[in-house]
């Protein structure tokens, strides 16, 4: 149970938390491969998500200047690609207007899902430093600035700058340093069991599970955390 007079500060993750509402980012993605026609399964495009995934942590193609849109027309270009190169797609596919048309359905979600996150975080904020934990490609600070976030935050942490990734609790326990404060004086929020909830707490993090649609329909069966919400506006409530 969350013992909110131990909070200094909070540590957010920032993909599939903030900029969701919990939703993994892979499922944003196949609603939009649905809802814009393109015409592979499920299957295929998991395949193609986790291709793209580990092409972008092994080669720079993100560039810190990047903003949101562009990030999610590389991303989406290299799963076209690559769905076209094993032969789910025919090569004749337009994967250009499939990538902005995917690109822009999801930047308008995250759009409507920032605009309900900003009074939360606008009043955490004035309660309490925020520090943003994430994995990202080295431009989060660009990302940030593009959705006008980055005022809410007086620390960040991202994981292709400073050389540790989640699941290691070293992120964190680097989150609580930046925030001049111990881990147990730190609440970590954030949408993933094994990345977020599990790690923070393995360093004496209290913690809040926001457990909405994850990519694994397994994922943390029966763990739990401080307190588990369904949606990020809850967050408005517990500190009010």
């Amino acid at each position: 149970m969350l013992d909110i007079n131990k909070v200094k500060g909070i540590i957010f993750d920032y993909g599939a938390t903030i900029d969701t509402n919990g939703m993994h980012w892979a499922e944003v993605l196949w609603d939009a491969y649905v809802k814009n026609g393109v015409p592979v399964n499920k299957s295929q495009f998991r395949e193609a998500y986790v291709y793209g995934e580990r092409y972008l942590a092994l080669h720079p193609v993100i560039q810190p200047c990047f903003t949101f849109k562009d990030v999610l027309l590389s991303k989406t270009g290299i799963q076209l690609k690559w769905l076209i190169e094993q032969f789910f797609l025919p090569k004749d596919t337009d994967s250009l207007a499939y990538s902005l048309a995917i690109s822009n359905q999801c930047y308008n979600f995250v759009t409507v899902v920032l605009e309900k996150a900003r009074p939360v975080l606008k009043k955490l904020a004035s309660l309490y430093p925020l520090a943003l934990v994430s994995n990202f490609y080295g431009n989060i600070e660009t990302v940030l600035k593009d959705f006008d976030l980055s005022v809410y935050f007086t620390d960040i942490i991202e994981s292709a700058v400073v050389g540790i990734r989640k699941p290691d609790p070293a992120i964190f326990a680097f989150g609580a340093k930046a925030l001049k404060l111990n881990p147990e004086e730190v609440v970590v929020i954030g949408d993933s069991y094994k990345k977020d909830i599990f790690p923070a707490a393995s360093i004496g993090c209290q913690t809040i599970w926001l457990r909405g649609v994850g990519w694994e329909s397994d994922d943390a069966q029966g763990e739990s955390a401080d307190v588990v919400i369904a949606d990020f506006g809850t967050l408005g409530k517990i500190f009010a």
